[in-house]
């Protein structure tokens, strides 16, 4: 067995490591034994270089002419992702995002069980959702030792999500992923993710502008300066609000 690369992976590699394996577990289940890294290149949406320079942090380089063992990728990829065992995971926050996450599966069978579920409204607690039953923030630090959570996930509104973090740090969970819609931080040796919904609908917004044949600095005539849907908008979207404004404004020269 090749022995395990004492090179640090680049972060951009981490990212593209679950995206290999899930196609990897797509071709395993056609019962494929060998890839080819421009097969593997194709499903992943990258480069055939790309894939090999990142498997190559993995002490993987494959056969030429005959591609890569596809259960031997998968066990270094699951290995080197920590997937061989599992990480118990905390929901803060038991709102409609919160007790959704909490309903869908996927992630026990991905090897991130829901262990337990926290919220601060001590009218949801007693609660069930699923099989668990929803336990009062404070109660985290036993949670988090009786569980051994591992990972939390933050799903409160914006003006919560760094109070949570602090506290889920301090009960010794040292993995965060925050889906409220603000700017949090955690100590050094932490490990953050966000999953922002609002970004993404932004970005897709950028691609879909351009795919209607709309550039930069082109107006919109149908929609008026005084568009009442701006002046509600809510606070945190205030700078995009006085971009629409700007892009909208007469010319100093008209």
């Amino acid at each position: 067995m090749a022995q395990r690369p004492g090179r640090r992976i680049p972060e951009a590699t981490v990212a593209r490591l679950p995206v290999y394996l899930r196609s990897l577990l797509e071709v395993a289940e056609t019962k494929a034994t060998t890839i080819s890294s421009e097969r593997l290149a194709e499903m992943a949406g990258v480069n055939a270089a790309k894939v090999r320079k990142d498997l190559s942090y993995l002490g993987s380089y494959g056969t030429r002419g005959v591609g890569y063992d596809v259960e031997y990728l998968l066990f270094q990829m699951s290995r080197e992702l920590g997937l061989t065992h599992d990480w118990p995971v905390v929901i803060v926050g038991i709102g409609n995002l919160g007790a959704a996450l909490a309903n869908y599966g996927g992630f026990t069978d991905r090897g991130f069980p829901i262990a337990a579920l926290v919220d601060a409204d001590a009218s949801k607690v007693g609660e069930k959702v699923g099989d668990l039953v929803i336990s009062h923030l404070d109660d985290l630090p036993d949670l988090a030792r009786e569980h051994g959570i591992a990972i939390g996930i933050v799903a409160t509104p914006a003006a919560a999500a760094q109070d949570v973090a602090d506290r889920l740090i301090a009960a010794g969970i040292g993995s965060v992923l925050n889906f409220a819609p603000a700017v949090i931080s955690v100590p050094d040796g932490a490990s953050l993710r966000k999953v922002d919904l609002a970004v993404e609908l932004q970005i897709l917004s950028f691609y879909q502008q351009r795919r209607n044949g709309v550039r930069p600095g082109m107006v919109d005539a149908q929609d008026p300066p005084d568009d009442p849907a701006l002046v509600t908008t809510a606070p945190l979207d205030e700078p995009i609000v006085a971009a629409r404004r700007a892009l909208r404004a007469p010319s100093p020269t008209d």
